[in-house]
C-alpha cells in the first residue's frame, strides 16, 4: 500500500463504527467511510468536540450539522495551499490520501531536468495540477464543472501559481482527449482520476466500468514519444489495483517501462492502522 503520511495540517484521529473522525488544519470533522466497518470505543475526546458531522441517511446523501466551523478555510501541503468548504454529498474538496502520488510524480518531474507537459483530467480542484506546476511542469486540466475549475484556480492563487503555465479547461475528458488525438497533441506525462459515475457539462455520461478501458486506450495515443508517467486514480471497489495493473500493462506493453499498481491510504493516529482510500496504478518510463 502506499500511504500519504507527510501531512502535517492534516490527519485521521481515529474511525470507527462506518465513521472517521478527521483534522483539517484545527477543525475537527466526522465523515462516513464506507471502509470502516469494524467497531472500537470512542475513546478519542475529538468525537464529542467536532467542529461538523456529516450524518449519512438511510434513504441516501445526508446532511452537515456544524458547530462553529467556518464556511471556508484552508490548509498547506509543502508549498500548496487548499481552500476547504463542506459540501452538500460529505466532501470537503480535498482527497488528502492523493498527496502521496503528487510526491511521486513531482520527484520524476523534477528528475527529468527538461520541460514537461502534463495532462490532468477530471482535475477536480487542483490538487495534482499544483504539485506537477509546483515542481516545473506546464499543466492542462480539464474538468467538466465550471465550479470545480474555479475552485482549482483559487487554489492556485493561494499556492503561489497564478502565473504558472496552467491551461485551465472546463470541458468534458473524453471529448477533450477525442480532439487532442485528432489534433494530433502530445503530454509527457498523463494524470487522471474518474469518478465512478457522471455527467459532462452537456449531459453526457460516464460510467466507470464501461468506458475505462477504451478511455485508457485512447489517453495512451497522447503520450509523447518519451513520456515520463502514466497516472489512473480509482474510488470504485470493482477496479482492484490488479484491474488496473492489467489496463495500464495491456496498452503500453509496446513502451519500455514498469507498471505498479496499489491500494492508497492514510495512517489513523489513535491506532496506527492504514485506512484504504481507494487504488492507484502507475506507469513509469524506465529509460528516461
Amino acid at each position: 500500500m502506499w500511504i500519504a503520511d507527510q501531512w502535517k495540517d492534516y490527519e485521521v484521529l481515529d474511525c470507527t463504527e462506518g465513521e472517521k473522525l478527521e483534522r483539517w488544519g484545527k477543525y475537527l470533522l466526522i465523515r462516513p467511510d464506507p471502509q470502516v466497518i469494524w467497531e472500537t470505543p470512542k475513546t478519542v475526546p475529538g468525537w464529542t468536540h467536532c467542529n461538523g458531522h456529516y450524518h449519512r441517511s438511510k434513504k441516501g446523501g445526508g446532511e452537515w450539522e456544524f458547530f462553529d466551523l467556518p464556511q471556508q478555510w484552508q490548509i498547506h501541503y509543502q508549498s500548496a495551499t487548499f481552500h476547504l468548504k463542506p459540501f452538500s454529498f460529505k466532501h470537503t474538496g480535498l482527497f488528502p490520501e492523493q498527496a502521496v502520488n503528487w510526491d511521486w510524480f513531482s520527484g520524476i518531474i523534477r528528475d527529468a531536468k527538461r520541460p514537461v507537459r502534463v495532462l490532468n483530467l477530471f482535475a477536480y480542484t487542483g490538487g495534482a495540477t499544483l504539485a506537477a506546476a509546483a515542481a516545473g511542469a506546464q499543466v492542462t486540466h480539464v474538468d467538466a464543472s465550471k465550479g470545480m475549475v474555479s475552485w482549482a484556480k483559487e487554489n492556485a492563487v493561494s499556492s503561489g501559481l497564478k502565473n504558472a503555465p496552467i491551461r485551465w479547461l472546463v470541458d468534458d475528458c473524453v471529448k477533450f482527449v477525442e480532439r487532442e488525438i485528432r489534433r494530433g497533441n502530445h503530454y509527457d506525462a498523463l494524470i487522471m482520476d474518474p469518478p465512478s459515475y457522471g455527467r459532462g457539462p452537456k449531459g453526457e455520461i460516464w460510467k466507470i466500468e464501461d468506458m475505462i478501458h477504451p478511455f485508457i486506450r485512447r489517453c495512451t495515443q497522447l503520450l509523447s514519444k518519451d513520456a515520463l508517467f502514466f497516472l489512473v486514480n480509482s474510488y470504485t471497489t470493482g477496479l482492484a489495483p490488479a484491474v488496473l495493473t492489467y489496463m495500464i500493462s495491456t496498452e503500453l506493453k509496446d513502451r519500455k517501462g514498469r507498471v505498479d499498481s496499489q491500494e492508497i491510504g492514510l495512517p489513523v493516529k489513535s491506532s496506527g492502522l492504514i485506512l484504504p482510500c481507494g487504488a492507484s496504478g502507475r506507469w513509469e518510463c524506465t529509460h528516461c
